[in-house]
């Protein structure tokens, strides 16, 4: 077997501090706008069985056992404890942890004591902006806020993350807005929103995506299918090349999130411009059984120092343990028949795996 001895997730979030049924856990399970269809089961998917494949033995259980034995069990031990034994399974040493998202999950420091690991915070962009909104008065007040806002966050996080994507798609005007075009656009969103409301104004997602590259922090941004937000036709990754061209040499690493089922074009991206760099997180997660397939097809574009592990798990400890456990199996599998075959070396293939693993994470962060 090829060895990844340590994973650096660069893309995850904490995970829920309450118990979960059936339901709720099925909820967190695979991201849909509503329950399963009457009769049927968010198990039987590829994430589904790749939960019951490596989740029940670190929970004192049978690999593929039935559902309902698996969160009985969960239950039994309690929410804290089984996050603590999943996230201690998965091999994962350190977790680059999104904050943005709502609800009851935990932070980074828990994180890092949960699964006795290391663990840095990434800021997402736009609920940053959206707090600012929220106690501005005026634009001005809200201009200066947000850019305050975004200096202490590089200050404290490792990273910078936008869900632009998801909320207006990605085919934006690659260049940085004009200053009277932020402050019309800040005029027209904040005149017109209510506590809380998301920001998806163009200009503004565009003016958070330069303040972010003039900060210097590696920027994140999502692409593909994370979703089925409103903007959910124009996630290609490929639609990012302008920006990309546009960003380049001005010291500013961009990360291509997800990117499934356009892992090819992100690769071909990550191969294309030196700052660009690909992420292998969901598309793994959501292949499962094929994750193997998915990953031969990324690397036959991307340069292997181009790629990055990451669980993108949220909400369920399983999700961090099915993210490291599928790239772990497929990246061996991958690699061991090609050094089989005698298409590579055994040191390569060694050297690459401690790359995607972790190597190329700490080099674009600085952590591990």
């Amino acid at each position: 077997m090829i060895e990844t001895p340590s994973l650096v997730d660069q893309h995850c979030h904490g995970v829920l501090r309450t118990e979960l049924g059936l339901g709720t856990f099925e909820a967190q399970l695979a991201r849909t706008e509503g329950p399963p269809a009457a009769g049927t089961t968010l198990f039987d998917t590829q994430t589904g069985f790749a939960v019951r494949r490596w989740c029940p033995p670190l929970l004192g259980l049978e690999p593929h056992c039935p559902p309902a034995r698996y969160l009985a069990r969960r239950r039994e031990l309690g929410a804290l404890e089984a996050g603590r034994l999943l996230l201690r399974g998965s091999g994962i040493t350190t977790y680059l942890v999104d904050t943005g998202l709502p609800g009851d999950l935990t932070g980074p420091g828990e994180m890092a004591l949960a699964g006795n690991a290391e663990a840095h915070e990434i800021v997402r962009l736009e609920p940053l902006a959206e707090q600012v909104a929220d106690t501005s008065g005026t634009v001005e007040s809200f201009l200066a806020g947000l850019a305050e806002a975004v200096h202490a966050a590089a200050e404290r996080a490792v990273a910078f993350t936008s869900a632009t994507g998801l909320r207006h798609g990605l085919a934006l005007t690659p260049e940085p807005p004009g200053p009277g075009e932020v402050r019309g656009a800040a005029a027209r969103w904040l005149g017109g929103r209510g506590v809380g409301d998301a920001l998806s104004d163009p200009v503004l997602l565009r003016h958070l995506l330069w303040m972010a590259v003039a900060a210097g922090r590696p920027l994140q941004l999502h692409a593909g299918l994370d979703g089925a937000g409103p903007a959910a036709r124009g996630v290609d990754p490929g639609l990012l090349a302008e920006f990309a061209r546009a960003t380049a040499g001005l010291g500013t690493d961009l990360v291509l999130l997800h990117g499934y089922p356009y892992h090819r074009q992100a690769a071909h991206l990550a191969g294309t411009f030196p700052h660009v760099y690909a992420d292998l997180g969901a598309a793994l997660v959501r292949t499962g059984a094929r994750a193997a397939a998915v990953l031969a097809e990324v690397l036959e574009l991307a340069p292997f120092g181009k790629l990055l592990f990451s669980s993108g798990g949220r909400a369920l400890p399983e999700l961090h343990v099915v993210g490291a456990r599928l790239f772990r199996e497929a990246l061996g599998r991958v690699l061991g028949a090609w050094v089989g075959e005698g298409a590579w070396a055994w040191a390569d293939a060694e050297r690459v795996a401690g790359l995607i693993a972790a190597g190329n994470a700490v080099r674009v962060y600085g952590v591990g």
